[in-house]
């Protein structure tokens, strides 16, 4: 009876303790059509944070793209504001959550596993919101418990942000190391997750050594990550948990599927699927295309060459309408049953590639030194493409090596959501929307998102707007 349920009737039972922790802590979290997190359209935070940087581009003129592209946030704008709209709800779902099932009746070792599964969620979305706008709302269970109060949740300080989001992931390292996809608890979070998010904390605060902690925690035997040998196998349906992925947004043919292909080629691009939808909006830079060597592998999943279904040969010197503005970026693998824009191959969300290279640009950062270490670290990443390994002496000075990193992690990852984050940290993200986007309206305060203005609005002045807008 949805219209009498309360908390004084649910939940009561270890179901549904387990029912209310996977809507809370999990929800957020989706490639599910046009909802979640890792939704593959404007809404998912890989997609707003690539198109706002010298990776992205979007071949369509809705309402969405032109402030995105330009980097012209305002507080109006749609898409960079939508997150915090859309999401920050849940960091009090997951706070009540808690609360609700501290007294039911289960097993202590499952109430601990549900209690850091929300204290994971609740850290990693509350890490998600820092990165984009700062320090959050964070709205205490007192004032949650008195819905009806006209109390506005404030913005804690920094500090207060920071301590926070460490002190939830840190509880959710007593969560399992991983799981198999043969395990039922499969695309549950696990201690690597809660590691993989600490680190990118760490790196956003630029507290190198516990960057390096968290990267070297995540290469122990326990965990089980190796790369893949091949990077275009890493994105298909046969190789869903593989050993490189650390979490997936789990994809299946009745729930949560994720359309990355459909928004992303274009209806001349043959595939061996046929009813595999086609709209031909997200694209790779020119720009950026141009700094991969001809030798890189990755190449092959970055299509800026081909002869279409039409038999027409599309390049940059003949883009059609197919590539205008850039490079397809295809790397996900075709779902051989879709039969429209949906696929079921899981979205990978966090993979080992981004924990190496990260790892050996912090150990650099950390000792201003390039290292043997750091070298090899990077050159797991290189080699796997196909290219000719590093040697220490390659790299005149720590800054080199440095730049030698961030342009690997850009062929390596994009469209994986780290692009804007590594550009913030290399104080480069405002300069290369302006030297690659032709951007004349980014400005230095704009390595941070603006508020919605609906929530300046509805606070009657109790939350302050970010600096600038």
């Amino acid at each position: 009876m949805y219209d009498v349920i309360n908390p004084g009737i649910f939940p009561t039972t270890e179901d549904d303790a387990n029912s209310l922790v996977t809507s809370a802590a999990y929800a957020p979290f989706r490639s599910n059509w046009y909802s979640g997190l890792y939704a593959s359209s404007q809404g998912g935070i890989h997609v707003i944070s690539d198109m706002t940087t010298d990776i992205g581009y979007c071949q369509w003129n809705d309402v969405v793209w032109p402030d995105m592209l330009q980097v012209n946030f305002t507080a109006k704008s749609f898409g960079v504001t939508d997150t915090y709209k859309n999401y920050i709800r849940d960091i009090s779902k997951m706070t009540l959550t808690m609360d609700r099932i501290a007294g039911i009746q289960m097993k202590q070792e499952t109430k601990d596993r549900l209690n850091a599964e929300l204290r994971c969620g609740r850290g990693w979305l509350a890490y998600i919101l820092y990165d984009m706008y700062g320090p959050i709302q964070i709205a205490s269970l007192e004032m949650l418990k008195n819905p009806t109060s006209d109390e506005v949740a404030p913005r804690v300080s920094k500090e207060e942000m920071v301590k926070f989001i460490e002190d939830d992931l840190t509880a959710a390292t007593a969560l399992p190391a991983t799981y198999k996809t043969s395990d039922t608890n499969y695309g549950r979070f696990t201690r690597g997750l809660a590691y993989t998010v600490l680190m990118k904390l760490y790196m956003h605060e630029q507290n190198w050594a516990k960057a390096v902690e968290c990267g070297r925690e995540l290469m122990k035997p326990e965990y089980g990550y190796e790369l893949m040998d091949n990077y275009k196998d890493i994105f298909t349906l046969e190789n869903e948990g593989n050993s490189e992925a650390i979490w997936s947004c789990i994809c299946s043919r009745s729930v949560n599927q994720q359309m990355w292909l459909a928004h992303v080629l274009s209806s001349e691009y043959p595939t061996k699927n046929p009813a595999i939808q086609k709209w031909g909006g997200y694209r790779v830079m020119w720009n950026f295309y141009h700094t991969f060597d001809a030798k890189d592998k990755r190449l092959e999943v970055l299509i800026g060459d081909f002869i279409g279904e039409d038999g027409v040969h599309y390049n940059e010197q003949n883009p059609g309408s197919v590539l205008i503005e850039g490079a397809m970026p295809v790397k996900y693998g075709e779902d051989p049953d879709a039969t429209g824009e949906e696929s079921q191959i899981d979205w990978i969300v966090y993979r080992y590639a981004d924990v190496l290279t990260l790892l050996s640009e912090a150990i650099v950062r950390q000792g201003n030194a390039v290292t043997q270490e750091a070298v090899d670290l990077l050159n797991k990443v290189h080699t796997r493409a196909g290219l000719t390994a590093y040697a220490t002496a390659d790299f005149a000075s720590p800054a080199a090596f440095l730049d030698a990193v961030l342009m690997e992690r850009g062929h390596e990852l994009w469209f994986e959501g780290t692009r804007r984050t590594d550009l913030i940290r290399y104080g480069k993200y405002i300069e290369y929307a302006r030297k690659y986007k032709n951007s004349v309206t980014a400005q230095d305060y704009m390595n941070v998102m603006p508020l919605p203005q609906a929530v300046i609005n509805e606070s009657k002045g109790k939350i302050a707007q970010n600096p600038g807008y």
